[in-house]
């Protein structure tokens, strides 16, 4: 092992061995190595005469740059495009993303956070806490509503299993009970990685702050029976809660919440914000230890370092000048409205007399989505017949679940959807009578 890696290691050890026991075999080798970005760091400090280091091209004390490329990006300075950008995200991107975390999570004031690292986006930043903590049969334990893609981060990636817990109980609320025997389940093996994910995505749920409570005291109750738990918060749908739900992440309420416990949100704008393809997310660290958040952070950055080596700095910079905007906060409640709205109309519609003998629908009041549980037809043979019959996309989770984007259909548009939906069901009911007769 790395001498590097060894003293990261020892230094975790010392601070809270609960940490260490918690990194996955490749996390425990990880360091931020002392090469060619650490020595072009010093040298953009101190190198005022000559700055010979890292491998980019200057000309006239700016970024080399084709002419045709910056005129199509005149609000921008070529320093804010070219150069890497530090594999950790560019510093006043991330200042400005923790400002951002406090201001919407008060429950975080005064509580111990790191700087959020910049990634990829979010599956990046998933994939950076699963190379971290998840070794081959470590138990994920998350809601049953789970997004598909999870399955390739956590179990086909690097070997864990996924435990699944049914996400509503008979309520309609967040299972409690169900969630806690699961994560108890953990006691003999001394870990779990907990995957919660609100709002969630399929069905375009959050719970309320009764549910959450319990959330907290079960993930609690198991550190206490001597787990050690990572709870990995993907919050990818943050902020759009049309309804009756908690308005923070649940990363504050377990930010110092116990030794044994190790908080990650992984967030972005890209879901928030509507900037899908500009690639940026975070990921942020919480614990008392101002040095454990330094030496996971180190981990963090090498990880980063040896994989996409540093995420887009242009990606980056349009980020940050939107957050910095005086427009920002002005466009964000407006495209909230539209989005609150469309929720509504969508609720208002699948409750509707005629059609609850052909469908439910899971609670939902959040997000991009909603879901159907169909009553009477296959979802992929549903799926499939409104695809070739009516030019409608769905997307079926299972047999009886089909999940509806409602955040790309206008609000007038709502009605003819589930209209179509309706007759599609019907039309696949039919045909399957005749099969049979």
């Amino acid at each position: 092992m790395n001498e590097l890696a060894r003293k990261l290691n020892d230094d975790l050890i010392t601070h809270n061995s609960n940490v260490y026991d918690l990194l996955s075999n490749l996390g425990k080798k990880l360091y931020y190595p002392q090469g060619i970005l650490s020595q072009s760091a010093e040298a953009s400090k101190k190198a005022t005469r000559f700055n010979a280091t890292i491998g980019i091209a200057t000309e006239k004390n700016m970024p080399m740059h084709f002419e045709h490329i910056q005129e199509t990006l005149q609000s921008y300075s070529p320093v804010d495009i070219y150069p890497y950008a530090p594999p950790s995200g560019k510093l006043e991107l991330r200042l400005e993303w923790k400002k951002k975390l406090l201001r919407e999570n008060p429950s975080l004031v005064d509580k111990s956070i790191g700087l959020p690292i910049t990634t990829n986006a979010l599956t990046h930043g998933l994939s950076l806490a699963a190379d971290l903590f998840v070794d081959e049969n470590d138990a994920i334990i998350l809601p049953d509503k789970f997004w598909g893609n999870y399955q390739h981060i956590f179990h086909i990636r690097r070997g864990a299993k996924l435990k699944t817990f049914m996400l509503f109980d008979e309520f309609g609320k967040f299972n409690v009970s169900a969630f806690r025997e699961r994560l108890l389940e953990q006691k003999d093996t001394g870990k779990a990685i907990v995957l919660l994910n609100f709002p969630n995505n399929p069905t375009g749920y959050t719970p309320g702050e009764e549910e959450v409570k319990g959330i907290i005291s079960v993930v609690k109750g198991a550190a206490e029976a001597g787990i050690n738990v990572v709870v990995i918060l993907d919050d990818a749908y943050f902020g759009l809660f049309y309804g009756d739900s908690v308005k923070e992440s649940l990363f504050g309420s377990l930010t110092e919440l116990h030794p044994k416990i190790l908080p990650i949100k992984v967030d972005g704008p890209t879901k928030e914000t509507y900037v899908w393809g500009l690639r940026v997310g975070f990921i942020t660290f919480a614990s008392e230890s101002p040095e454990i958040l330094e030496i996971l952070e180190q981990k963090t950055r090498g990880l980063i370092r040896g994989t996409i080596s540093s995420s887009s700095h242009l990606s980056q910079t349009i980020v940050l000048n939107s957050l910095q905007s005086i427009e920002f906060d002005i466009e964000k409640h407006e495209k909230f409205e539209v989005m609150k709205r469309r929720a509504i109309k969508v609720k208002e519609i699948v409750s509707q007399e005629i059609y609850k003998k052909v469908w439910g629908f899971y609670p939902f009041n959040s997000g991009y989505f909603m879901c159907l549980k169909l009553l009477n037809v296959d979802a992929e043979k549903l799926r499939l017949h409104l695809l070739d019959e009516y030019g409608v996309g769905t997307i079926a989770i299972n047999a009886t679940d089909l999940r509806i984007a409602f955040s790309c259909v206008e609000e007038e548009d709502i009605e003819e959807l589930f209209k179509l939906i309706y007759s599609g069901i019907n039309e696949v009911m039919t045909k399957e009578v005749e099969n049979n007769v």
